[in-house]
């Protein structure tokens, strides 16, 4: 079964390490070429994460670091991976490629400059968060002790990704962010993200958030990383699975999907600790969901909800939801 994963940090990796780390094979990453193929993965998101330790004036190139990592390392020495820079590309990967696309998380990288976001947007950025945990010029994360919401120019990003046909992510923001996102994104997508209801972390989703999320369309994928698992204990494939079956009872069984976090997390789910383990939650999954559920888990729902899939679909959703409010 394909599988499409919304986040691993494995370009982050690369950077600290300076490129002495092999995409291809490496045993210390968790994601590689090999893993992915192992592990049924179809496509996978490679998100540009900057540490909040590198100083302000090379975090750009920090960036752009990361992104020749990508296409020299990620795609240009593993032939069967294939760049996805449109959404029309993912609709044209040939049977056997290994699909791969970028993602930006947290915007500290820009500063206050729109025309650096617009590069990264040409070198094939398609999903953007506006914060890691900590606050910038554009809104609060959610490790962020003032909770403030969107600034100014937080908005004119979110315009930006509407124009752009971009996702908005909204994994790592406050709750007072989140809503703002909410209220004015086209493409609002949680890429890694658990139920708080179930596991009361910070970086959760309270139900609240989820069912206004799939009711605007948006995509909740659920994360690896133990402490957004489980309050206490080693994290099992069933604990994980505990969030899917809570998203799915707020009716977001056509919302739900994976995003991995691998190499961007230091303890792991048994069974699950990096990408070739897939199929280990895949047979978990069909035990209790059909066939076509665990498809849409897997894969499906991501495809059927992107950008240019269910346009009109999620513009209708948008505007009963607002008169609803009203």
């Amino acid at each position: 079964m394909n599988i499409i994963d919304l986040h691993c940090d494995v370009l982050a990796r690369m950077h600290k390490a300076k490129g002495n780390l092999s995409f291809t094979d490496s045993k210390d990453l968790d994601v590689t070429y090999e893993k992915l193929k192992q592990g049924g993965v179809h496509i996978q998101a490679f998100a540009i994460f900057i540490s909040p330790s590198i100083k302000s004036d090379q975090k750009f190139q920090a960036a752009l670091d990361q992104i020749h990592y990508f296409y020299t390392e990620v795609i240009g020495k593993n032939p069967n991976m294939k760049a996805l820079k449109t959404w029309a590309d993912f609709d044209q990967l040939q049977e056997g490629k290994i699909g791969a696309f970028l993602t930006l998380e947290g915007v500290d990288c820009i500063g206050n400059d729109m025309q650096k976001l617009s590069i990264l947007r040409e070198l094939g950025v398609l999903s953007i968060g506006l914060t890691w945990n900590n606050a910038n010029l554009a809104a609060d994360g959610g490790g962020e002790e003032r909770g403030a919401g969107l600034t100014a120019f937080g908005k004119e990003i979110i315009a930006f990704c509407n124009e752009n046909t971009i996702l908005s992510d909204v994994s790592h923001l406050c709750e007072k962010a989140f809503w703002d996102v909410l209220d004015i994104a086209h493409f609002p997508i949680a890429s890694h993200s658990n139920s708080k209801t179930i596991c009361n972390d910070s970086r959760n989703l309270t139900d609240e958030q989820a069912t206004h999320l799939f009711k605007a369309n948006g995509l909740i994928h659920v994360v690896y990383n133990p402490p957004f698992v489980i309050e206490k204990g080693d994290a099992s494939i069933s604990a994980l699975i505990t969030h899917i079956d809570h998203f799915c009872s707020l009716g977001g069984v056509r919302q739900i999907g994976l995003g991995s976090d691998f190499d961007g997390i230091s303890e792991k789910i048994i069974s699950l600790e990096d990408a070739s383990m897939h199929p280990n939650l895949i047979n978990e999954l069909l035990k209790k969901y059909s066939e076509d559920e665990v498809k849409g888990f897997a894969y499906k729902n991501f495809l059927d909800y992107r950008p240019g899939r269910k346009t009109v679909r999620r513009q209708l959703a948008r505007e009963e939801l607002s008169s609803i409010e009203k």
